[in-house]
């Protein structure tokens, strides 16, 4: 039996704000926008050729913004994401090569962490 991930809940203070940062400057596709009654909007949005993706919204739990764990997400070229990062003003690390992998590093507005990662002995990353 495959246990698949699939959705990480992200606590933001401004859902449309953080929506324009993810999907505008960091790149991720806007899937689901919708207040489906009960106080609730459910945002939910996902990197490029990921299987895992990210809500925000309202209503949806009662972690304090910028309190999400750091997340991961592995890359084919390092640069390259830097680089686009950069290029959208998302303020961003430099790139850190590791005996096990290369590491960029950004935050989104409220302060919830990301860690980019290549992995150089990995098809792919």
């Amino acid at each position: 039996m495959d246990w698949k991930l699939e959705l990480i809940f992200v606590p933001v203070s401004d859902v449309d704000r953080a929506k324009d940062f993810y999907v505008n400057k960091v790149g991720f596709n806007a899937d689901y926008d919708e207040r489906p009654g009960g106080g609730i909007r459910f945002v939910q949005l996902t990197p490029p050729g990921s299987a895992c993706s990210i809500t925000i919204g309202e209503g949806l739990n009662d972690a304090p913004p910028g309190t999400a764990p750091m997340m991961q997400i592995v890359v084919s070229d390092i640069q390259k994401a830097h680089d686009q990062l950069a290029a959208n003003g998302v303020d961003v690390s430099d790139v850190t090569v590791l005996e096990w992998g290369h590491f960029v590093y950004f935050a989104d507005p409220d302060g919830n962490k990301w860690a980019l990662q290549y992995l150089p002995n990995r098809p792919n990353g």
